[in-house]
C-alpha cells in the first residue's frame, strides 16, 4: 500500500486512476511547512520517500518559495518519522546540485561523487540557479540554454528508491546520473529520432558550450541499478510528452 500527500487533487489524478489504485493509495491532504501535518501520513508505515518539493522555474523569493519548504518540508517529515516506530527506512530525492557547486573548475576530468558538497557561500556569490526544464525543447521557442548537465531516465530513480527501501545494506547517498550532455545534444538526438519536429535551431548566445564533466555512479550500480541510455530516456519522455499533449 502506498499513502501519499497531496495538496492538489488534480495533480493526483494520474495515480487515481492507475489499476488497484482504489485499494493500494491513500491519499492524505498535508503541508510541508507545518509540523505535525505528516503524523497521519507515516502512521504504519514501514518506509518513507520523501520526493516532494516546490522546484519553480521562476520565483520572486527563493528563500520563502524554495528553501525555506526544502529545508523545513525535510525535518517535518524526519519529525514525523521520529514519533513512528514502525518505520525502518527513510529515503529522501535530492539532487545533483547539491554536490555539484564548489567552487572547482569543471574540465572532462572532473569527477563527481557522493562525498561531495556544495559550497552555500560559492552558490550565493556565484547566483546560482540550477533549473533544468526539458519542456523548452518542445515549447516553440527558436534557442536552446547553453547547459550543460547531467541526465537520467525517471523510471531509474524510482526503481532506485525501491532497491535502496528493499535492500538492508543501502545507507548514504546515492547518485543517481547516466549521460553529462549539453542541451545541444539533447536537440541532436530529437531531430534524428523525429526529423519534421520543430526544434529549437541555435544556441540562446553564442558563448563556448559549458565543459562537459562525470559522475561516479558506481555506488548507484551497487544498488542493481542498470541505467537507461540518454536516447532511449529522450525518446521515451518525447512519446509521454505527446501522448499528454504537451505538444
Amino acid at each position: 500500500m502506498v499513502e501519499w500527500k497531496v495538496d492538489d487533487p488534480k495533480k493526483t489524478d494520474h495515480l487515481t486512476s492507475l489499476d488497484g489504485a482504489k485499494e493500494r493509495i491513500h491519499l492524505f491532504k498535508a503541508s510541508l511547512l507545518e509540523e505535525g501535518s505528516f503524523d497521519a501520513v507515516v502512521d504504519g508505515c514501514e518506509g518513507v520517500f520523501h520526493t516532494a518539493s516546490p522546484c519553480y522555474l521562476e520565483v520572486k523569493d527563493p528563500q520563502a518559495e524554495l528553501i525555506d519548504p526544502a529545508l523545513k518540508g525535510t525535518l517535518n517529515v524526519l519529525g514525523s518519522v521520529a514519533k513512528t516506530p514502525t518505520v525502518r527506512r527513510v529515503v529522501l530525492t535530492s539532487s545533483t546540485a547539491a554536490v555539484s557547486f564548489n567552487g572547482k573548475p569543471r574540465t572532462p576530468e572532473m569527477v563527481i561523487d557522493e562525498t561531495w558538497w556544495s559550497d552555500p557561500d560559492f552558490c550565493r556569490e556565484s547566483q546560482i540557479s540550477h533549473f533544468l526544464n526539458f519542456n523548452v525543447l518542445f515549447s516553440g521557442s527558436e534557442t536552446y540554454p547553453n547547459t550543460t548537465s547531467g541526465w537520467v531516465n525517471v523510471k531509474d530513480v524510482a526503481l532506485a528508491h525501491i532497491l535502496a527501501f528493499e535492500n538492508p545494506s543501502a545507507n548514504g547517498r546515492y547518485i543517481m546520473v547516466e549521460s553529462v550532455a549539453h542541451y545541444s545534444e539533447l536537440v541532436q538526438i530529437l531531430r534524428e529520432l523525429y526529423p519534421t519536429m520543430k526544434l529549437p535551431e541555435k544556441c540562446v548566445d553564442d558563448k563556448p558550450f559549458p565543459p562537459k564533466y562525470q559522475f561516479n555512479v558506481e555506488k548507484a550500480k551497487t544498488l542493481g541499478v542498470e541505467f537507461t541510455p540518454l536516447a532511449k530516456s529522450i525518446k521515451e519522455t518525447a512519446e509521454s510528452l505527446k501522448e499528454k499533449k504537451f505538444y
